[in-house]
């Protein structure tokens, strides 16, 4: 992620917390931040990271949503939330991401942690593998769930990556995420979000609640409003109600002082560029992925934008070849820059082109 937009890591929010982050979810900006890089016990927080992991299993085909999970007595014996899975019995893949998400339970999450690396073991290193691979260096998992043991440590920075990382690589993941109370059994087992702002929260999309004895009170949050995405993070909060409090004064203080503007989309004509000796006369230069920024509010109007594009190209030219740039500046200062590519191939004229060419307009004069 890059760094703080125009802000100091000082707590001006006051907030009664160990440490807290606010990030613009599609560009990873640090909007605020303090003691971003201490390490702490995540608890529950910790889950995110087995969702991702979950998540890509799910996208490589290695499980589907109905894919039936059986429960060991490893898993069953687990404490803290649960839904107290039995040895007899096994849940779809889609059950236990609804008892996870929304409840937080520590035995699904075993159950799938052992199903999917073997062993539990074996699903905590390719957990800190992930982390590694996202640059979570404040990280280190010592298991699935986030009950507490020594050395599993993490940040709220290393939260804000993986937050990250789940919500814009996976977000379908915000179906389970955002359910305020549902059930599972056919109805014998209720389920009520343990994230508050869920409910509370005007555009909330999830994400995860943490506590422990040593943890205190963790959460990250995540919200979407007018096409601007953040998440909080607030760890070692001292009750559960000011965690909700920190994550909304922070995310607050991101829609109050925040925008994010789209410019074009990917695939938009910027300009009809000229072909010399080609079978075709021109082509398209378009987008080649839809330019957006994060601004502060009242700055939109300072947003000005340069093409550096020429008017002639030589044939032959291929689909999608860098054609030229365009570049966006604030206040004098770059801040994002899109290439614009051919949107169709050009091939180079030859004798039968020229041919067809000459002919063609032969036929244009002599028909009037």
């Amino acid at each position: 992620m890059t760094t703080l937009l125009g802000e100091d890591f000082t707590n001006f929010l006051n907030l009664d917390a160990g440490s807290a982050i606010l990030i613009e979810q599609n560009s990873g900006q640090i909007l605020y931040g303090y003691n971003i890089h201490e390490r702490l016990y995540p608890a529950s927080v910790t889950k995110v990271m087995s969702l991702l992991l979950i998540m890509e299993a799910l996208d490589s085909g290695k499980i589907t949503l109905d894919t039936q999970i059986p429960c060991n007595q490893n898993a069953a014996n687990m404490g803290g939330s649960q839904i107290w899975l039995d040895t007899t019995e096994t849940l779809s893949v889609n059950d236990m991401l609804k008892a996870i998400a929304v409840v937080s339970a520590n035995d699904c999450v075993t159950a799938l942690a052992e199903y999917l690396g073997g062993t539990v073991d074996g699903f905590v290193n390719m957990m800190n593998n992930k982390a590694k691979e996202l640059g979570m260096n404040d990280t280190t998992f010592v298991n699935c769930h986030g009950l507490d043991e020594d050395g599993h440590l993490t940040s709220a920075y290393d939260i804000a990556l993986m937050s990250r990382e789940l919500l814009t690589k996976h977000p379908s993941i915000t179906n389970y995420t955002t359910i305020w109370t549902d059930s599972l059994r056919d109805g014998k087992s209720a389920l009520s979000n343990t994230n508050k702002l869920v409910r509370n929260y005007s555009g909330c999309t999830g994400l995860k609640t943490g506590s422990t004895s040593k943890a205190l009170f963790n959460l990250s949050a995540s919200a979407t409003r007018d096409n601007l995405s953040l998440i909080a993070v607030i760890m070692k909060a001292p009750t559960s109600a000011i965690r909700f409090e920190n994550a909304t004064s922070l995310l607050d203080y991101g829609f109050s002082n925040y925008s994010y503007q789209s410019f074009g989309n990917s695939g938009d004509i910027a300009k009809e560029v000229i072909v010399n000796k080609g079978d075709s006369k021109t082509v398209n230069a378009i987008y080649e992925t839809s330019p957006s920024l994060l601004i502060k509010k009242g700055e939109e109007s300072s947003i000005t934008y340069e093409i550096a594009l020429d008017d002639v190209v030589q044939a032959p030219v291929t689909q999608g070849q860098q054609l030229g740039t365009i570049s966006y500046y604030l206040k004098d200062e770059k801040v994002a820059e899109v290439s614009l590519i051919a949107e169709t191939s050009v091939s180079k004229i030859n004798l039968f082109s020229m041919l067809k060419f000459v002919l063609n307009d032969w036929f244009c004069l002599t028909r009037f």
